[in-house]
């Protein structure tokens, strides 16, 4: 049971297709040694995370720091 008045709010959340960023993403094929995938599927364990979402990290600040220079 409501407690005191009720007062409605108006409604500030976005609409569903707003909550879905645009990827600016290129999907390839890449080869990469086994004692490397080993070490971030490791990583990505102990982190709760993906591996895969861990090289893309890597990559992107690789990228990020040379596009500056």
């Amino acid at each position: 049971m409501p407690v005191g008045r009720l007062t409605p709010i108006k409604d500030v959340l976005p609409s569903p297709d707003k909550l879905v960023a645009p990827k600016d993403e290129i999907k390839i094929t890449l080869a990469l040694s086994r004692r490397s995938i080993e070490f971030f599927k490791a990583q990505a364990r102990r982190n709760h995370s993906k591996y895969q979402r861990m090289i893309k990290e890597v990559v992107d600040r690789y990228a990020t720091h040379y596009i500056g220079h």
